[in-house]
């Protein structure tokens, strides 16, 4: 990856702005998600909404990870964090794979998928988040919430 996910918020309203590398393994995610929300939570970024927060941040870099990375610890997830006073926080996460069409992903509440152990990820995110958008051809995404 030759450049880093842009968090969009700029200005003098900016309280945090945060550019983090996780290395492409599972294992990594738990401590990277515990420093950033360390972060967030002393600033109040989040708006009462911590724990959502917490929770699509561990799907979004759970999917870059095994989809993007494919495990791989030598391929690295980029992160970016942005608080705003007035608008709310912002996390873009981006992975090195080959990208996908969210649109073509299932629903995981219809027929067999409510039995399937996986596929509930990008479903959780957009139910916790305020706003989902996918860039880069599904390489990157972005998450705000306030």
């Amino acid at each position: 990856m030759a450049d880093t996910p842009r968090c969009e918020f700029e200005g003098k309203n900016l309280i945090l702005k945060l550019q983090k590398t996780l290395e492409g393994r599972i294992e990594a995610i738990p401590p990277f998600i515990e420093g950033i929300m360390e972060v967030v939570e002393s600033l109040g970024c989040a708006a009462g909404k911590e724990r959502e927060v917490e929770i699509a941040l561990l799907e979004a870099l759970s999917n870059a990870v095994i989809h993007g990375c494919k495990n791989d610890p030598l391929k690295k997830v980029e992160c970016c964090v942005a608080c705003d006073e007035s608008r709310g926080l912002l996390i873009v996460v981006r992975d090195p794979g080959e990208g996908f069409d969210p649109a073509s992903i299932p629903s995981p509440i219809v027929g067999q998928n409510l039995f399937s152990a996986h596929g509930r990820g990008i479903f959780m995110i957009n139910q916790l988040m305020d706003e989902v958008r996918y860039e880069k051809g599904g390489t990157e995404i972005h998450m705000k919430i306030g």
